[in-house]
């Protein structure tokens, strides 16, 4: 029986290894490895894997942009997502996107090559505790009164998006939160993946849309 062909897209190489060292022995056979969007496409292309394991939050093209422009080019491609991203609208939109799988980081090695294999047979696989959220994007429900915009974000993130929204700059926030530069580029790309957007200008426009209410610049 020969191996399942598997390409690894993680923008973290130390996870990276260490995903590569816990498939080895098994019935997998890691045949590339990228580090963003534009990788997967490229070496999918090239090698065509049975399986991407694909992180969802990436620089340069995130693995939402990678899904839409491989649905579009190779639409047979399996894509198994293994992210941090929990939420509702990250789940939503990569199903969206033709995610055949989607694992939270954590999950154990054999959750991983079961989740592999399920995909190779062109199974639809959910990790163990997004199921019930899986399922609420198929049941209908009733609102009594308006939800909060965005319930994916944390508090921390609905700061951020908002002054996004406002057109301030990562230092401006920074400056506004007290928090640091790199802790506010890495907020606004986590935004930037949950709400399934390509750029800070997109998330802006979509949380005016939402009714967010634009932070001043002072």
């Amino acid at each position: 029986m020969n191996p399942i062909r598997v390409l690894l897209v993680d923008d973290h190489p130390v996870f990276r290894d260490g995903l590569r060292a816990a498939l080895l022995g098994a019935d997998v056979q890691v045949v590339g490895e990228g580090a963003d969007g534009h990788d997967a496409v490229r070496l999918a292309l090239e090698l065509q894997p049975d399986v991407i394991l694909l992180d969802l939050a990436m620089p340069n093209m995130t693995g939402l942009e990678a899904m839409r422009e491989l649905r579009d080019l190779q639409p047979h491609m399996r894509v198994l997502v293994l992210t941090m991203a929990e939420d509702i609208e990250s789940l939503s939109a990569a199903m969206r996107a033709g995610a055949r799988g989607y694992l939270l980081k954590g999950v154990d090695r054999d959750g991983v090559l079961r989740a592999i294999r399920s995909c190779a047979q062109g199974e639809l696989i959910v990790g163990a505790g997004l199921a019930d959220q899986l399922a609420s994007l198929l049941t209908p429900t009733t609102v009594a009164h308006p939800a909060r915009p965005f319930p994916g974000l944390t508090d921390r993130e609905h700061d951020v998006l908002e002054l996004l929204a406002g057109g301030m700059t990562n230092q401006a926030i920074a400056h506004r939160l007290f928090l640091s530069d790199k802790t506010v580029r890495n907020h606004v790309s986590t935004i930037m993946t949950k709400l399934a957007v390509s750029s800070r200008h997109d998330a802006g426009e979509r949380a005016r849309t939402a009714g967010l209410q634009p932070k001043d610049r002072r």
